[in-house]
């Protein structure tokens, strides 16, 4: 995701494509087969999802972990998915409130929800889970959407549809990953699954959404497949007005979904550049197409496996620097996973360096890498000196949860600033050949995996750079910029 913050101290065009899935691995994965409907008049979502979870670990499993990141839209909740920072843009009819309700789970023992926020649905299985073997279960569930222009709810103009279904949580090989949500940046640790969703709404909607698919209407509503192999979500934005523009990056399908862009034009060739930018820069695209949509949304931009995000209030001049960052994360977030809730800035820090590397190769949008790098270096230096003259101690450790950190002006400087500058500093250290190499050998050795923070360091030292010490200093908060 890509954040823009204003505080004074600181700055139905459907496709049916086969194709190589970015996350499609040798080990069978999660299956989530999604059938629902959608009420607008309620703005509620009704749903049965079959789940098949092989179990994946060296231990027997007698429950499962299921994230409901939807229930953090509930009134109530402990942790709220919007901070006051953005409450008027995101809240644009005043108070409104959503939440998952679990119906039924068949073929378990028995279920709850709990977590430390109800964010977390625990089912007892009928029988032990042993390694290799898989249990099916059937969920039945009710989303209902608050009147918010966010990941998911009724916005101004469209309908955004992410996580609006339980989420297996992933596993690290001991315990499920448990994580409330958090409004400072994306609390979504998800591991790659195969998705089918069916999903009926009124026929005059259009929709967007990751993966491949059709839509077959029926008098006044239609019925939206899609099948999303090896991703790590399936999401979609629906809407009355959106309009549709299409082009390639090399093989690869773009689509841009907009409603009131002045230069659509001009976003979906920002697209297909970065794509393709990337594409020879990090190793290719893994997924069969790519679709960008203009929606309501209160921050930069947000992404999925093969589908993003962009805020319909972005200014102009700022379009092509959020399509990169969330382009880049097709790479750092869809492709490479990594425990976002836990090391922000290994995808948030390298998805805004690589908007800057493309930024400097293709200077008609109006910007430079030079510049990115001012900018990132400056806006740290302030929170730096800020947090300074409020503490005795300003803490700029890097690897820390979301919650850890005290707003969103610290999580963006830290997660993002000073992750380019990271960034950027490795590669002066070490020089181009090896910094990409490092990050093409990141990209072909954890494609379809969540790496760690310490596999990416390993990364580049496959490729000759002995950088442990210059990302301890930046991870530790000892080194000086």
């Amino acid at each position: 995701m890509r954040k823009f913050l204003c505080i004074a101290v600181g700055t139905a065009f459907l496709f049916g494509i086969a194709g190589f899935t970015a996350c499609k691995t040798e080990t069978a994965a999660v299956r989530y087969d999604i059938r629902g409907e959608y009420f607008p008049e309620e703005n509620r979502l009704v749903a049965e999802m079959d789940v098949s979870v092989p179990n994946l670990t060296e231990n027997t499993l007698d429950r499962l972990s299921f994230e409901l990141w939807a229930n953090a839209y509930r009134k109530g909740a402990e942790y709220p998915p919007v901070s006051s920072l953005y409450n008027l843009s995101a809240y644009y009819a005043g108070e409104s409130y959503g939440g998952i309700e679990i119906s039924s789970v068949e073929g378990a023992k028995s279920f709850e929800v709990c977590g430390e926020d109800e964010n977390i649905l625990s089912v007892l299985l009928n029988e032990a889970l042993y390694p290799g073997d898989s249990a099916d279960l059937k969920i039945s569930f009710v989303t209902t959407l608050a009147n918010v222009n966010h990941r998911l709810g009724v916005g101004r103009k469209n309908i955004n549809l992410s996580h609006f279904y339980p989420v297996l949580c992933s596993h690290d090989g001991e315990h499920f990953r448990e994580y409330v949500y958090s409004a400072n940046g994306d609390p979504f640790v998800a591991d790659c699954a195969d998705y089918t969703l069916s999903l009926t709404l009124p026929a005059e909607y259009k929709v967007a959404y990751n993966g491949v698919g059709s839509a077959q209407i029926t008098g006044d509503k239609q019925t939206v497949s899609v099948t999303a192999e090896g991703v790590r979500d399936v999401s979609l934005v629906c809407g009355k007005e959106l309009k549709c523009l299409t082009a390639q990056a090399g093989e690869v399908p773009v689509e841009y979904w907009y409603v009131s862009d002045s230069a659509p034009e001009t976003t979906l060739k920002a697209a297909t550049d970065a794509l393709s930018y990337f594409s020879d820069t990090f190793g290719g695209y893994g997924y069969p197409r790519y679709v960008v949509t203009e929606t309501d949304f209160p921050y930069g931009g947000m992404e999925y496996s093969g589908l993003v995000m962009i805020s319909s209030a972005l200014q102009r001049s700022d379009v092509p620097a959020v399509v990169a960052h969330e382009t880049a994360h097709q790479w750092w977030y869809g492709m490479v996973g990594s425990n976002q809730f836990e090391n922000a800035w290994q995808d948030e820090g390298l998805a805004e360096y690589s908007a800057a590397l493309f930024l400097g190769a293709y200077p008609e949008y109006g910007d430079t890498y030079e510049g990115a790098m001012k900018r990132s270096e400056s806006g740290y230096r302030a929170f730096f000196s800020y947090r300074a003259q409020i503490s005795d101690e300003a803490d700029t450790t890097m690897n820390r949860p979301l919650t850890a950190f005290s707003g969103e002006y610290e999580y963006r400087n830290i997660a993002y600033d000073k992750g380019v500058i990271l960034f950027d500093r490795v590669r002066a250290a070490v020089g181009d050949r090896k910094f990409f190499t490092g990050l093409k050998n990141y990209v072909s050795g954890y494609t379809g995996r969540i790496a760690s923070p310490e596999e990416l360091i390993a990364c580049f030292h496959k490729a000759g750079a002995n950088v442990e010490g210059l990302f301890k200093s930046f991870l530790d908060g000892a080194c000086v910029i």
